[in-house]
């Protein structure tokens, strides 16, 4: 039969008084139990836990009366989370460097915050606009017909066939839109785009006449002046995307994968979804008094209207990095480290009588401060002992 932990507490007289920590992590969390160490005869461990000094039966029956209060929660079997806090920013994904060639003047720029989309108008040069286009290869040539098709071929051939039939200006019969030539279609199609335009039908696109972005550009910064060159660059812009962008600690980066559930708590207080679409993998050393290296990790927000207006946001995020179904659950601060390794938990049974049922520990939800635990006789019907709040 198992000693009682009053029995055990009776020789422990002698024990070190002073708090000590223990720190234990797995993949998904990490949990701390400190307390007072208490030496427990004949066993030849010690019990780390503050909850250990309270209301206890002595081994005669009588009370012995310490100075911390307890209390005692019941064991539960629910799902489980393992949770990572952090600050982020909320803002917008992408960062684009538009950059204009070296010939004409600048005629019409636009404004700081105005969105452009596809086939509409970046800016002007020489009163003729240069249109956007989707795409992630630069434009880097002139863009004309050949005496064959395969003469003008390539990813930014690709790109515009793609374009021309996503705006209209031709059918995906008569232009394949994942052609990379440059045909007569796609010289048909440019006419049309020219004709809307309100430019001369040429068929044929100069270099400097469309600009290739990823997606809809945001205007974030105008470099160029109205009367000025063409040249070099003229704007800065993001994507339309709202993204969350957190400096992750970079001993944490095992823990956070893309495709991670996030909730992002904005600066009102209301909690909107996310899902974490990268993680970095070159840590950035820290400056200043924060020395701590870090990683940058991506969310996006699954509701593209959420904290509309703001940017540049200061918000708290939450990860979720694992998740147990009918996990048997304690609360942290019900563990007790012992000094050869491992955890307990502290089980009040009938009559007033208590023992220790060494424990192993699965997820740690930080944010709820519970712990996923097994152990020999552990159930849901038992309470454990936990320091009175």
């Amino acid at each position: 039969m198992k000693p009682t932990l009053d029995e055990r507490n009776s020789d422990a007289a002698t024990a070190d008084p002073q708090p000590t920590r223990r720190r234990r992590r797995n993949r998904k969390g990490m949990a701390a139990a400190m307390g007072a160490v208490i030496m427990l005869g004949g066993a030849g461990i010690a019990v780390v836990g503050s909850h250990l000094a309270g209301q206890r039966p002595s081994a005669s029956g009588g009370a012995q009366d310490n100075s911390a209060a307890v209390t005692t929660v019941p064991v539960a079997r629910r799902a489980l989370s393992s949770r990572t806090n952090v600050a982020g920013t909320l803002g917008h994904a992408g960062s684009y460097t538009v950059l204009g060639q070296p010939n004409g003047t600048i005629t019409w720029l636009p404004s700081a915050g105005q969105v452009i989309r596809q086939g509409q108008e970046l800016y002007g040069v020489n009163g003729t606009p240069v249109v956007l286009l989707y795409g992630t290869e630069p434009a880097y040539r002139d863009l004309a017909a050949g005496t064959y098709a395969s003469d003008v071929a390539g990813q930014d051939v690709r790109q515009l066939n793609r374009d021309l039939v996503a705006l209209g200006y031709a059918s995906g019969t008569g232009l394949d839109p994942s052609s990379d030539e440059f045909t007569w279609a796609t010289q048909a199609a440019i006419k049309h785009l020219q004709e809307h335009l309100g430019v001369p039908q040429t068929g044929e696109l100069d270099l400097g006449q469309v600009v290739f972005l990823p997606g809809a550009a945001r205007v974030t910064n105008v470099t160029a002046a109205l009367g000025g060159p063409a040249g070099g660059h003229v704007l800065q812009a993001t994507s339309t995307n709202r993204q969350v962008r957190v400096d992750l600690n970079a001993a944490l980066q095992s823990q956070v994968q893309a495709g991670d559930r996030a909730t992002i708590t904005l600066p009102d207080g209301h909690i909107t979804p996310g899902v974490v679409t990268s993680v970095g993998t070159v840590a950035t050393p820290g400056s200043g008094a924060n020395s701590t290296p870090t990683i940058p990790v991506a969310i996006s927000l699954t509701d593209s209207k959420a904290g509309a207006g703001l940017d540049q946001a200061a918000v708290q995020v939450t990860i979720t990095t694992a998740t147990v179904q009918g996990a048997l659950v304690v609360p942290v601060s019900a563990l007790l480290a012992l000094a050869g390794g491992g955890y307990a938990v502290e089980v009040a049974g009938t009559g007033g009588r208590h023992e220790l049922v060494p424990v192993s520990t699965g997820l740690f939800d930080d944010s709820d401060g519970l712990v996923q635990v097994t152990g020999t006789g552990l159930a849901t019907a038992q309470r454990v002992v936990v320091p009175a709040s």
